[in-house]
């Protein structure tokens, strides 16, 4: 795999095309999959290697993990890209429908919201694992984020800064502590991390991936990013006054003129706060 993840680098390096944080993005895709072919029996390949073989190899993977078909579509865009670059695109079906990818629905106006109480957290073994769940929901972080965060350098008493090595995309945020539930979310990871990340100084990143999906099976937790869904329900209405139409608030079309732009107004905040560029992601978690 060390070759096959080195070849996928320097390909990667070779053809700049997109935006610095594509890029990022399309190298952690293709590292990822790399990683998880190895795991699936795949040894000793090259970038040259892929066939149909890894694709569906790899699809059934990701539906095991439960991966949202916004993820899998990301993640084929990356394949695609990988064949191209080495004159195979014919391997892969230019439609994810023909994989079984279903078309992405942005706005259901039925929440996915979740939360974790005090009984699940306690079946909880591992405090990182714990302490990163809390950080999820107080803040709407992605797993990835609550498992290489270091809380004190994150800790800025008013607002929680993500260094770019842990986001998605490479992308440097912030998000506002408004709350006491996230304060003392906060102050519990740092007493947890003890001056360094969630992530356990004798273990790497990936290792404290499996001890999270290990734990979280374990105790009963499916679905952890219902967890961001749940902060983005809980911020919208902090930031309107009223709940979101997932959460059964008003739609958009029975808001009058001032309500709408008050509405317009939280979903631009949120999609900051969320690491998301676009205002228009907000409804998979809010509806519209």
């Amino acid at each position: 795999m060390r070759d096959l993840n080195y070849e996928l680098k320097q390909m990667c390096n070779r053809n700049q095309d997109g935006s610095f944080a594509s890029r990022a993005d399309r190298l952690r895709v293709l590292s990822q999959a790399a990683a998880q072919l190895e795991r699936l029996g795949f040894r000793d390949m090259h970038a040259i290697s892929l066939k149909p073989k890894h694709i569906t190899a790899l699809l059934g993977q990701w539906r095991a993990d439960g991966v949202s078909t916004g993820t899998m579509k990301n993640r084929m865009s990356a394949l695609r890209w990988w064949a191209e670059k080495i004159g195979k695109q014919n391997i892969i079906e230019r439609s994810n429908a023909a994989y079984g990818i279903a078309h992405r629905s942005f706005v259901t106006n039925v929440s996915k919201a979740k939360s974790v109480d005090k009984a699940t957290l306690g079946r909880i073994k591992d405090a990182h694992t714990a302490a990163s769940l809390r950080l999820q929901e107080a803040f709407g972080l992605r797993r990835e984020e609550s498992i290489k965060i270091d809380p004190k350098w994150a800790d800025q008493v008013d607002y929680l800064r993500l260094k770019d090595s842990w986001t998605k995309g490479g992308k440097y945020r912030e998000v506002p502590i408004t709350t006491e539930r996230q304060r003392a979310a906060l102050d519990h990871a740092t007493q947890v991390a003890n001056g360094g990340s969630l992530i356990p100084a004798q273990l790497r990143y990936k290792d404290q991936l499996q001890r999270f999906r290990f734990e979280c099976h374990r105790a009963g937790i499916n679905g952890v990013h219902g967890l961001r869904h749940k902060y983005a329900q809980d911020r919208y209405k902090q930031l309107t006054g009223w709940a979101a139409p997932a959460a059964g608030g008003p739609k958009s079309k029975e808001l009058n003129a001032l309500q709408k732009a008050k509405d317009r107004e939280a979903r631009l905040t949120l999609s900051k706060e969320m690491g998301h560029g676009r205002e228009q992601i907000t409804a998979v978690y809010l509806g519209r």
